[in-house]
Parts: C-alpha cells; structure tokens; sequence
C-alpha cells in the first residue's frame, strides 16, 4: 500500500500549514484565555476553502478526500486547539448530510456548511443514554407534514454558535436502535432552545452546552435518511467523530513537542 501523498495532498496541505503557523497559532492562548467563541478563525478557514476540504467543488467544498481533511485537521489543532475542535466537530454536521441528504438538504444545508457560512453540530447524547445511544428517549412525532420534537440532548459540540444540527431521535420508542431517526433542526426554530455552556478544565472557548426540544415543530422535509434507520446514520458520523478526535490529539502533542 502506498502511504505517500499525492501532489494535490501536498499542496493543500502545505497551505494550510502556512495559514494555521501564521494566523492562527499566534493568537491561540489568547482565544483559550479570553474563553470566547473565535469566530474570527472560523472565518478564516471560511477564507482559504478549508471548512469543506473534503466536499465537493459542487456543494461549496474544496473537492479533496477526507485523508486531506484529517491532514489539515491536525494541523488546525496544532496550531490552536479549539478551532481544531470546532472544525472537527463540523464535519458530524457536514457528513451525514453529504451521504444522506436528498438534493434540496445539500443545497439547503451542505453548501453554506462547506464554505463556511455557517457551522453545524451532531446532536446523540442524552442525559440518560451515553454510551448505549439506542436508550435515547427523545422523541420525533409525525403529525402531518411536520415533526414534533420533544426532549433534550447534551454535551453537544458547538451548541449554541452552531445554526444547523443533525439530530437523532426516537420515532419508535420500543424499536431500540430501529427506532431511531436523524432529523436536521435549525436555530432559532420555536420549542429549540439552549442550556448554560459547559465549564471545562480547558477548551475555554469551545461552546458546548444541552439542547432542548418541547413541542418543536419541523418540515417533515428535514427528515435526513429514512426513518427508524437513524442508528446507522449515527454510528458512520461517529466513526468520522473518532478519525477527528485522533488527529486532533495528534495534532495537540506535535505542539507541546515543539514547545517542550
């Protein structure tokens, strides 16, 4: 197996490289220090085609694989650690969308995720169902053309600056994991609300805070996938989750490596 980059890696990669060593990780403790969300480097990305590297050119992204992403990735977080954890946390908006969305949801959702417009953020845990997700009791009831949506999640990655969330529901709640359904909520959607921010021993200005749902109404068009096949859906985004956790713990201990 060939492990070497091909020049189009290397280019992007490179760049990105160039970006993160030069505007991003001259301001990094202060992002830490201040504790506030750095939407300034969240437009930077947006600048250099980096939030969507491994999206189509079609749907706004940079048309790279996502070997790319997680090469950039790592250099994002080694230059500063939040941002990397906010672009990583991205893509569990950004990739069941591209591999589950109908053509309207793409458009809709997918181009304004890759180019940076807005940032989005995946929705599983719950107070009650962790690490066994299928114990989730938040519920998606069909009523009509519109789904209601009751209950709460938490410890969700860029909640609240996120404006797009890829959210799994029960729609059967005696089903287990074939009850579960992915439907994708916008902020500011009546009934869709926020808890206070998580206070963290570091991450500082990572938002990550619950999400409630109490009668929250939405086009039965937002239905991401079919439904009752959510779990699927959940665990592919969850393997992309890992790849970023790695390359951001990667990306992390070259840093304190050239500090140390």
């Amino acid at each position: 197996m060939n492990f070497e980059l091909t020049e189009d890696q290397k280019t992007i990669v490179e760049a990105a490289k160039e970006i993160c060593d030069t505007e991003l990780a001259p301001k990094a403790d202060e992002v830490d220090a201040k504790g506030v969300f750095p939407k300034e480097n969240i437009e930077l990305l947006a600048k250099y085609d980096l939030s969507g590297v491994c999206i189509p050119e079609e749907y706004g992204g940079l048309g790279a694989d996502f070997v790319t992403w997680a090469l950039v990735g790592e250099e994002i977080a080694k230059a500063c650690s939040t941002t990397g954890a906010i672009f990583g946390a991205n893509i569990l908006c950004i990739y069941p969308i591209y591999m589950f969305g109908t053509e309207e949801q793409k458009q809709k959702y997918l181009v304004p995720l890759a180019k940076g417009e807005k940032i989005g953020a995946f929705a599983l845990t719950e107070p009650s169902a962790g690490s066994d997700a299928a114990s989730g009791i938040a519920t998606a009831v069909k009523d009509g053309n519109e789904y209601v949506l009751n209950g709460s999640k938490m410890f969700i990655t860029n909640a609240d600056e996120a404006e797009i969330y890829v959210v799994t529901f029960k729609t059967n709640l005696d089903r287990g994991a074939r009850g579960m359904t992915s439907i994708i909520v916008e902020k500011g959607t009546p009934g869709f609300t926020f808890g206070k921010q998580e206070e963290k021993m570091c991450f500082h200005a990572l938002p990550n805070c619950a999400l409630s749902f109490q009668d929250c109404r939405v086009p039965a068009e937002n239905l991401l996938g079919q439904e009752n096949r959510g779990f699927r859906i959940a665990m592919e985004t969850l393997d992309i989750g890992r790849i970023g956790m790695a390359v951001g713990a990667i990306g992390l201990a070259k840093a304190a490596l050239e500090k140390a």
